[in-house]
C-alpha cells in the first residue's frame, strides 16, 4: 500500500505560491490500479515524484509499505558515461537481482542493438526513454509509477512490446498513471482521481472522474 496522510506541497514561482497539494489524504491499495487526471500545470510530475520518494512533502507523511518504482523516464540512478549494459548490471546489484537476467531483459525490450553497449550520454531522448522503461519493468516492483503514459518513443515495435508487458503486469502488480488524457488512463486503470486546485478527488470509476474533469475543464 502507498498512503498519503494530510500531505501539503507548494512552490514559490517568483510572483505567487503555487499549491500542488493542500492537506490531501488518500491511499493506493495493491491490486487496484489508479489513474489520475490532471490538467497541465497542476503538478502531475510533482505528485508522482512524491510517491516515489524523490520529493518530500512540506507537511504530512507519505508511507510506502511495498516496492514502489521510480517514475517512468526518471534517469537519476543512471550514469551517462556508462553504457546501458553497465548501468543495467550496476542497478541490478543495487536491487539484489541477477545482473545477467536484468541485462538480457533490458536488451530484449529496448531493441537498441549495438547502442546498448555505447554510453547513455550519446543516446537520443527516445532511446533513453526506452532504456528507462525497460529497466523499470526488469526490476519487478509492486507499484509502477507512470507520468503521461508510454515513453516518448517513435519506435512502434517497442511501444507495442512494452505496452503488452504492462497489461500483463496488471494481473499481479499495481499501476499509478497520471495524465491529462482520459484515453491513456483507460488502458491501464479502472479507479480514477482528479487533481485540481490542490485537492485529489477520488472516484470508483474513470467515467465518474472524467465527468468532473470535463466539467471543470469547460468551466
Amino acid at each position: 500500500m502507498l498512503e498519503f496522510t494530510n500531505v501539503s506541497k507548494s512552490f514559490w514561482t517568483g510572483s505567487h505560491r503555487k499549491v500542488i497539494l493542500d492537506r490531501v489524504s488518500f491511499r493506493v491499495e495493491l491490486g487496484r490500479s489508479l489513474g489520475i487526471l490532471a490538467p497541465n500545470g497542476t503538478g502531475k510530475t510533482t505528485l508522482i515524484n512524491m510517491m516515489a520518494g524523490l520529493e518530500k512533502p512540506d507537511e504530512g507523511s507519505v508511507r510506502r509499505m511495498c516496492r514502489v518504482s521510480f517514475p517512468l523516464g526518471y534517469m537519476g540512478g543512471v550514469i551517462s558515461r556508462h553504457s546501458a549494459m553497465e548501468n543495467s548490471r550496476y542497478i541490478a546489484r543495487l536491487y539484489a537481482l541477477d545482473p545477467d537476467y536484468v541485462e538480457a531483459y533490458c536488451r530484449w525490450i529496448c531493441g537498441l542493438g549495438e547502442y546498448f553497449d555505447q554510453p547513455i550520454g550519446t543516446y537520443s531522448s527516445g532511446m533513453r526513454a526506452r532504456f528507462s522503461f525497460a529497466l523499470m519493468l526488469a526490476l519487478d516492483f509492486d507499484i509502477y509509477l507512470i507520468d503521461e503514459g508510454m515513453p516518448g518513443s517513435v519506435d512502434v515495435e517497442f511501444n507495442r512490446k512494452a505496452g503488452e508487458i504492462l497489461r500483463e503486469r496488471l494481473a499481479t502488480t499495481t499501476i499509478v498513471i497520471v495524465s491529462h488524457q482520459p484515453a491513456i488512463l483507460a488502458r491501464f486503470a479502472r479507479e480514477a482521481a482528479v487533481l485540481r486546485d490542490g485537492q485529489l478527488y477520488m472516484f470508483d470509476t474513470l467515467e465518474e472522474a472524467k465527468q468532473l474533469y470535463d466539467y471543470e475543464s469547460q468551466g
